[in-house]
This record gives structure tokens, sequence and C-alpha cells, in this order.
């Protein structure tokens, strides 16, 4: 008697792929006959739906410009008209003046440089732990894991800032507190999302792979792994925005680079627009990481299935 062998990590792509296909079920009572519909019928609504689909994907993409457009105005005039104090709310035209000598000079992006360095740094490092230690927990050990959920959500929960003194105190005013706080903004979200993501696998699935002869390596990297991707991408996002955050605000202390050391010397030197310039600059980057991590995820996870709802 032959047995059949599967590609292992084949069987990690159908545990994520079950789920997409109970979100079809739940979708599928939306969905309306055309077995009865005639040849013509099923042309005219195949020419007609992507018209649709595009015209509701300019609007969506037309709307947050608008708002932004509004807002802007809004923040341009509202300032000269006396509706805000000027000092403290310069109008935009006024915050791109500043920003000017900046650019031009090569000052901006010798901090984001910086920042973008250090948030690099402590975001590889905090993956590198987490992903395996979670898949590790939750593959390995998910009994211990079921009574450490509590523990890691509430250490996740801790702002890593307000633990700026201990790191100071312990790693000194220099680079270490800042990396410090930027791995343990990253750590916690990552990790809880990958214990997360390997939990929600299919038993069946495991034991399908245990009965194909899988050891417990390849269990972990050619079916756990896969299995958890969106989710791992999903903590990682979160952990690469806030931790970013976290380090522009800890570079206002004992920095003499980045966005955050930018900030702090416009505050002490009175220079409002420029604090304005460093402000938008750091929402900017958050959003580009974030768009960023979104793109590598759907070319890592080329089988992850698009829904379109109309």
């Amino acid at each position: 008697m032959t047995m059949t062998t599967a590609d292992p990590q084949s069987l990690g792509t159908q545990a994520f792929n079950q789920q997409a296909q109970a979100q079809a079920l739940e979708l599928s009572s939306d969905v309306v006959p055309v077995a009865w519909a005639s040849p013509e019928e099923v042309s005219e609504v195949k020419r007609v739906l992507p018209l649709q689909a595009g015209r509701a994907s300019n609007q969506s993409r037309l709307a947050p410009t608008l708002v932004i457009a509004a807002a802007l105005g809004l923040w341009e005039v509202a300032p000269r008209l006396g509706w805000m104090d000027k000092q403290f709310f310069p109008p935009p035209s006024e915050v791109i003046r500043a920003a000017i000598p900046l650019i031009v000079s090569g000052e901006l992006f010798m901090h984001i440089a910086a920042s973008l360095a250090r948030t690099l740094t402590g975001f590889v490092v905090a993956a590198a732990v987490a992903i395996p230690l979670g898949l590790l927990l939750a593959g390995r050990f998910p009994r211990l894991t079921h009574y450490l959920r509590g523990f890691i959500s509430l250490l996740g929960q801790i702002n890593a800032f307000s633990l700026f003194p201990l790191f100071v105190l312990f790693f000194g005013i220099g680079e270490l507190a800042k990396f410090g706080i930027l791995f343990w903004s990253c750590l916690w979200p990552v990790l809880a999302c990958t214990i997360t993501g390997v939990s929600k696998v299919d038993p069946i699935i495991i034991k399908g792979a245990r009965a194909l002869g899988c050891n417990q390596v390849t269990l972990l990297r050619d079916v756990l792994l896969p299995a958890a991707l969106p989710a791992i991408f999903s903590g990682a996002r979160v952990g690469a925005t806030v931790g970013f955050l976290m380090l522009a605000a800890a570079e206002m202390i004992g920095a003499q680079t980045g966005l955050g050391w930018l900030i702090h010397n416009a505050s002490m030197n009175y220079f409002i627009p420029r604090l304005y310039v460093a402000a938008v600059t750091i929402a900017t980057l958050g959003i580009a990481i974030e768009t960023g991590l979104l793109r590598l995820e759907k070319r890592v996870i080329r089988w992850r299935p698009e829904t379109v709802v109309g």
C-alpha cells in the first residue's frame, strides 16, 4: 500500500484558504442566481459591472483627496481671518516656506534618515525575536501559551515611552535607550498576532502534516508560518507604526538627530512652522510605513484571495 505525499507548504496554504472559503460562504447569500439568465443578459452584466467597479474605485479615491483639500483650505483661511491664533497655528503656506530651507540644505532628509535607520533596526530585531518565539509557543506549547496570553497582552498595553526612564537608567541616554523603546513597541504586537495566527490553524491540517511525516521544524516552517503570515503582517503594521511614533517622542530627549529632535529644537527656539514641518513629516512617514508593509504583504502572500464586494 502506497501513501501519497504532499508538500507541507501546501498545507499551510490550504489552512489559510479555508478562512477565505468561509468568508465566501458568508457572501454567497448575497449573490443573485443567474442560471436562468440569457446570454445577452449575462454579457450586459459583464460589461456593466467593471464600469460600476471603476466608478466606485474613483469615488473612493476622490473622497479622501477632497477632505484633505478642504481641511488644508480651512487651515489656510482660519488663521488669516482670526478664527485661530496664527502664532500657534500658522497657515500651510508658512509651513511650506519653513520646509523649503530644510529641504534645500538636506537637513530634513538627514533627520528622516536617522529616524528611519533607528526604526528599521529596532523593528527587524523585534520581528526576528517575536515571530520565532510566537511560532514556538503556539505551535509547540499551546497549553503554556494559553496561560501566557493574558501576561503578553498586559505587557503589550504598557506604553513604551513611560518606560523611557528605566531604559535610560539601564542603557544611558544614548542610542540603546531609543532602541529599547522601539524594540518594546514592536515586539508585543508581532508576538501576539503570531500566536493568534498559529492558534487559528485548523488542527486537521496539523494532523495531516504529521501523518505525512513532517517533523516539528518542517511543521513550523512550511505549515504554521504560511498560515499565520496574514496575522503576522497585521502585527507588523501595528508594531512598526506605533514604534516609529514612540521613537519620534524618544528623540526629543537625548538625541542630536531625528525628527523628534527637530520638533524639540523648533519648540525650544519657538519656530512653530518648523515644528509643523517635522510633525507632518512624521505623519507622512507613518502612513508610508504602513502602506509599504501592506504592499509587501501582497507580494509575499501571493495565494491570498481578494474579495471584491460591490
